[in-house]
């Protein structure tokens, strides 16, 4: 009885662990709708970098088969510290890839697409759903 105890508290210890080491952007994040369509998009580790894709799809609140579904949005986003990212960004509404940057802050993300340097930029605010 005694091993399954200490077995038991070093399952708990460790599962409590991973979750505290997980990186702020980690996780299943709700876009801003873009012409009427939004998504679920899982974020986790790729290589050194973050990547998201798309997981689930939603047009008008109801949810449908996108050909997006499966496609990285978030690409090589690599953590440059206190909840800010570098990498890039693909806007499905125009099949464009940009310079972006994240910056995670609780359950929301400000995530933008940049272009000519930095200097226009489009952004929106993702709502974290876990």
């Amino acid at each position: 009885m005694k091993k399954i105890a200490a077995v038991a508290a070093i399952l708990v210890a460790a599962a409590t662990a991973t979750a505290a080491g997980a990186d702020p952007i980690e996780g299943v994040w709700q876009t801003q709708p873009d012409e009427g369509a939004f998504a679920y998009v899982t974020i986790a580790p790729c290589g050194g970098a973050f990547c998201g894709t798309i997981d689930r799809s939603f047009k008008d609140k109801a949810e449908y088969a996108s050909p997006n579904l499966g496609r990285q949005i978030v690409i090589d986003m690599v953590p440059q510290g206190d909840g800010k990212y570098v990498g890039k960004v693909w806007r499905p509404a125009n099949d464009k890839i940009y310079q972006g940057k994240a910056s995670v802050a609780g359950d929301r993300m400000s995530l933008s697409g940049c272009v000519a340097g930095g200097l226009l930029c489009k952004s929106q605010t993702w709502a974290r759903i876990r």
